[in-house]
């Protein structure tokens, strides 16, 4: 029997990204980009271009690169918005733009100003606009679950006449349950006569933990698009998880007869992948690529799969690309081992890392620990230097603490031929580090979040510290990773400042240019009026 494809459709790099502490770098989004590329999503949804000049190169940078998935920009309503996703997608072969406008009487009224009639108009002009660019266009009714039937119907027979390919029905603040939501999507494939010439989407939120149940439902009424992220990442509660949507479908065949493009074996290195370069971690709990999600404690449970796995194990870990711990990677393991490794974990030579300078960070991290974990390699990969322009570099660090005194700590740092050492107090030796760090490069950071995370078990763990700071109106993230955690602090702190140090850099250049060009500009005009 042939089965019917559902298209997956991911915004973590759109949607995803709106949750995150501080924005990727351009680096971060094509190594994710190409992580979905390899899971066989169909679309990627790279960002909203006209939103910031970073965002438009990411999503020209991410159009170029990828090949095989379909890459999207997202854009309101309006002309401006549509030429620029148009022109940052346009070095790609083929492409989708996907454009929105709000359709709840809630949203028209207190947010767009605008009446219904206003917002079909606008609707059928952006989508007409979108289709010069590109005969793949997407329309979204931003908070369809609360926008009455009827309403609904007229926007989406608008958007089919107009030229939309596909349309979307977004439950924007995850506020409708699977029987509703499976009805609203009923009710359209049903009334809205040109819904034939279109694919319907839905993208659906988890306010109230329903995101995965409303698309499901949605699926069974009609819908073939899902659209959501890698590990539910996305505003507030986040978004349908994708890897529960494949999964259902791969597990449950003699209830979805569908197919979908996906390698299912890279969903966990994707994972993986968009946890750290997000830092964002994973719960253990959650469902397909939690910690804990193929872990048994109970020993009846254990009992049961020591004689047969499917007693308790629905999906194998194999299947969707969960690795096998590696308890034999030590100073002796060759290059070869370690490329086949990071081979098993998604990675690939020349495009995630260079094998000769990854491989001498690896055997001074084995040197340290004495036995090396797959985990251990995905943090040489995301942690990599070459992710920051490194301008301070730890030379020396002393830091001490008691029961009865204040943490003291002593630091030398160098930047370029300088050198700088610099000794403090705080309330603690991490806070004594970062007090010391603040002397040296004259900025008072102020420390908005500060997180240990445990990588790995027993003494030999590596201690992982995400840091988050503000500095003129930005949030800044750097991550330090070490078998000492007051070491892991100090590295964190030090990749804020470079990041910090590179932006206000960046800045300045950019400034200079201006300056220079404004005084050409100046010039030339006196010049003419000499010469008049």
């Amino acid at each position: 029997m042939d089965r019917e494809q559902i298209i997956i459709f991911d915004t973590t790099l759109r949607d995803g990204e709106q949750a995150l502490r501080s924005s990727l770098s351009k680096d971060a989004k094509l190594h994710i980009a190409k992580s979905l590329e390899r899971l066989g999503v169909d679309y990627i949804e790279a960002g909203f271009p006209v939103s910031s000049p970073g965002d438009f190169d990411s999503v020209k940078t991410i159009a170029a690169e990828i090949k095989t998935s379909k890459v999207v920009g997202l854009c309101r309503a309006l002309p401006g918005d549509i030429e620029a996703a148009a022109q940052a997608l346009s070095v790609a072969e083929s492409f989708r733009i996907h454009t929105f406008i709000a359709t709840s009487p809630l949203h028209l009224s207190q947010k767009l100003k605008m009446d219904i009639s206003a917002t079909l108009d606008a609707t059928r002009s952006s989508v007409a606009l979108a289709r010069k660019f590109t005969d793949d266009v997407e329309f979204s009714c931003e908070d369809a679950g609360r926008t009455p039937l009827e309403d609904l119907l007229r926007f989406v027979e608008t958007a089919i006449d107009a030229g939309a390919t596909t349309v979307n029905i977004p439950d924007t603040v995850g506020y409708t349950i699977p029987t509703e939501y499976g009805g609203i999507i009923a009710e359209i494939m049903n009334r809205v006569p040109n819904i034939d010439k279109a694919v319907l989407s839905v993208h659906c939120h988890d306010d109230l933990g329903l995101s995965v149940a409303n698309s499901m439902a949605a699926i069974t009424a009609g819908a073939r698009q899902v659209e959501g992220t890698i590990n539910g990442l996305g505003e507030r509660a986040g978004n349908c998880a994708l890897e529960e949507i494949i999964m259902i479908l791969e597990t449950r065949k003699d209830i979805y007869p569908f197919k979908t493009n996906i390698n299912i074996c890279e969903i966990y290195p994707t994972s993986q992948v968009v946890a750290n370069r997000c830092h964002m971690e994973v719960q253990a709990n959650k469902a397909i690529v939690g910690d804990n999600a193929f872990t048994h404690s109970s020993g009846i449970h254990q009992d049961g799969v020591l004689k047969e796995k499917k007693t308790y194990e629905i999906m194998t870990p194999e299947s969707i690309g969960v690795p096998s711990m590696q308890l034999n990677m030590t100073s002796r393991s060759g290059r070869h081992v370690i490329r086949h490794r990071l081979s098993v974990l998604g990675y690939k030579e020349g495009e995630n890392y260079d094998l000769d300078s990854f491989y001498e960070s690896f055997l001074k991290l084995a040197d340290s620990k004495g036995v090396v974990y797959d985990y251990d390699l995905e943090a040489l990969i995301w942690l990599d230097p070459a992710d920051t322009a490194v301008i301070y570099e730890l030379v020396h660090l002393n830091a001490l603490s008691g029961t009865e005194k204040m943490g003291t700590a002593t630091i030398k740092l160098t930047k370029g031929d300088k050198v700088f050492s610099q000794a403090a107090v705080g309330n603690g030796p991490v806070n004594a580090v970062f007090n010391a760090i603040d002397e040296i490069s004259g900025k008072k950071f102020k420390l908005l979040d500060y997180k240990i995370l445990s990588q790995g078990v027993g003494r030999e763990a590596h201690g992982q510290v995400d840091v988050v700071i503000a500095w003129s109106d930005r949030t800044y993230h750097g991550t330090g990773f070490s078998t000492d955690i007051v070491e892991a602090s100090t590295h964190a702190y030090i990749n804020v400042l470079n990041a910090v140090e590179k932006s206000e850099r960046v800045e300045k250049k950019s400034a200079d240019v201006g300056k220079k060009q404004r005084s050409g500009r100046t010039t030339e005009a006196s010049r003419r009026e000499n010469h008049v």
